[in-house]
């Protein structure tokens, strides 16, 4: 009786430790899935994906055989999502444009490429990317008390009309013409205010992009995608288009604006991805 009674007490001793032992790998194991990361999100502004657009230099021969270059060449992403190898989203400051906006300006590009450092991001292999074109209704219905810091931004960029009116989404300028470019054209694309209040098309965009190679974020490394935007969709993409008197001063979110908006959602794609 008195082995038995040792034996039972050795088990339930093992158990204990067993047990206590399992619990303590896991809050390992949690803490270090709690810990994050950084990384680099660089846009490279190009030509049939060949990169560097130097403004008022390059010039492109759009699909209608019409040439134009760009003077001024901005737009505005925000609402960065990383998706990892589960399915599982990371909303970057989703619809917080104070944190999670960002305007890609070729003007301030360096070696043509504008760069966007996210930190604070869950450590954790991640296969997709999804970006916004653009500001959210839902992120501009929160009114310019919520996003006061990015409003500034975008007012001194020459990134957005009145508050009634809102956020410029992307904006272009330059020249254009059929045996060179001589013409000045504007087009600035963007919401309306509340497009449901003003009956107005919603310009904003979301893309999803596959990442050729796995971004492994950790506390070492800061892996650095880099999107490549191919311009030439602007005049040149699903819907081939001219500019002309009736459109080369564009501005809002009229029909032609919802063309260049669809056009040029399908310039981005993801030439590749380093984990330094």
């Amino acid at each position: 009786m008195k082995i038995y009674k040792f034996l039972s007490l050795f088990f339930i001793a093992i158990t204990i430790l067993t047990v206590t032992s399992c619990r303590s790998d896991d809050d390992e194991n949690n803490i270090a899935d709690l810990t994050t990361g950084k990384l680099q999100v660089k846009f490279e502004n190009g030509f049939n994906n060949l990169g560097n657009i130097v403004l008022n230099q390059t010039i492109q021969t759009s699909s209608n055989g019409q040439k134009h270059q760009f003077s001024t060449l901005k737009y505005v992403i925000s609402n960065i999502t990383l998706i990892d190898e589960n399915g599982v989203e990371f909303k970057y400051n989703y619809n917080n444009p104070d944190k999670g906006a960002f305007i890609i300006d070729q003007a301030e590009a360096v070696a043509g490429i504008n760069y966007i450092n996210l930190t604070e991001i869950p450590k954790n292999n991640y296969k997709k990317i999804r970006i916004g074109l653009g500001v959210s209704q839902t992120a501009y219905l929160i009114g310019q008390d919520g996003q006061g810091i990015f409003w500034q931004k975008a007012k001194t960029a020459g990134m957005a009309w009145s508050w009634a009116a809102g956020y410029i989404f992307t904006k272009f300028e330059g020249k254009y013409g059929t045996s060179s470019p001589t013409t000045e054209f504007m087009n600035h694309c963007g919401n309306m205010g509340n497009v449901n209040a003003n009956n107005t098309a919603d310009l904003y965009r979301e893309i999803t992009l596959d990442l050729p190679t796995t971004a492994r974020v950790t506390k070492e490394i800061t892996p650095s995608i880099h999107i490549l935007a191919d311009l030439n969709q602007y005049l040149s993409g699903q819907t081939a288009l001219s500019l002309d008197n009736t459109n080369n001063m564009a501005m809002g979110s009229n029909q032609y604006l919802v063309n260049v908006t669809n056009n040029i959602t399908k310039m981005f794609k993801v030439d590749h991805v380093h984990n330094d």
